[in-house]
Formats: C-alpha cells, structure tokens, sequence
C-alpha cells in the first residue's frame, strides 16, 4: 500500500484514536497486502469508530453509548423487520408490478405481518433502555420510526 493511501486511511478515524493508534496502524497499512479488501475493512472501522468510539485508550466501548445500545437485539431487530418488510414490498413490485390487486395476496400478509410485529420489539426496547441510556434510546427510536416510514413509502405512494 502507498505511504499517501495509508495516511489517508488513517485520517478517516476520529482525532483521539489516530493520537493514540495512528502511527502503529499507518506502520501495519505500509506492510500488508493492501488492496481493495483492506481498504473496505478499514473504512468500515472507521465508521464504527466515529459511531461508537473507544473509551480512555481500551478497545472496550461504553455499552451505553449509541453503537452499545444499537447492538442489543431489541434494537436492531426492529430494523431488520422494517427492511426485511421494504424488501417484500419492492420485490412484490419488481415481479408483478404496482397495481392494486383485488385479494391482499402474501406479500401484503407477510408486509403487516412484520410491521405489527414490530410494536412489541419496540415497545421492550422503549421500556428498557429509555431510564438506562436516555440519549442513545432516543436516538435509536428515532432511527427505528424512520426504517418504518421507509418501509411504509412504497405501500402509500403506490397506493397498495
């Protein structure tokens, strides 16, 4: 990997990790493989690290920070549900097209399905983490209502 590429890998992490870490991991990136593949890890760390940073120099993150608190399964599986529930409903465009049929068929069954099922994952989820981690919960409900209104996009401009 180039000097120029490693440097500009490394400035993707936040200030106080690259003090800490910078030089050590510049020196790593200098002599590897390199490639494509290195690269996406290391942007993907970066990210990680900017979401949910390391706390005084250990790899150990807060568990009540945002990326903690996303991490728990009553966080993240309302996303996958929400996503999972989008992907049903463009797949369902994609083969039979948006026009409104006469019986709901699968798609729109499987479609309530998990966004009914969602309200109780969330609910858990509200009532746990809401008094424990004020800031991080809100953020995550907040990015929970989103993915539902994105999953709810196609359903209402279609009009299926």
């Amino acid at each position: 990997m180039s000097p120029a590429l490693a440097r500009l890998l490394a400035r993707l992490y936040p200030r106080p990790w690259r003090e800490r870490y910078g030089a050590e991991f510049e020196a790593l990136l200098l002599d590897g493989r390199g490639g494509l593949g290195t690269a996406a890890n290391v942007v993907w760390s970066a990210v990680c690290e900017r979401i949910s940073p390391t706390q005084g120099g250990k790899m150990d993150r807060d568990p009540l920070s945002f990326g903690g608190v996303t991490r728990k399964p009553s966080a993240f599986l309302p996303l996958a549900m929400s996503l999972t529930a989008l992907a049903v409903v463009l797949g369902h465009i994609a083969i039979y097209g948006a026009a409104r049929e006469a019986d709901e068929g699968a798609a729109a069954h499987i479609w309530q399905l998990l966004m009914a099922g969602q309200i109780p994952v969330v609910a858990f989820f509200a009532i746990r983490w809401l008094p424990r981690a004020p800031r991080a919960a809100l953020g995550v409900l907040a990015l929970q209502a989103g993915a539902v209104l994105v999953s709810m996009a196609p359903v209402l401009y279609f009009n299926l």
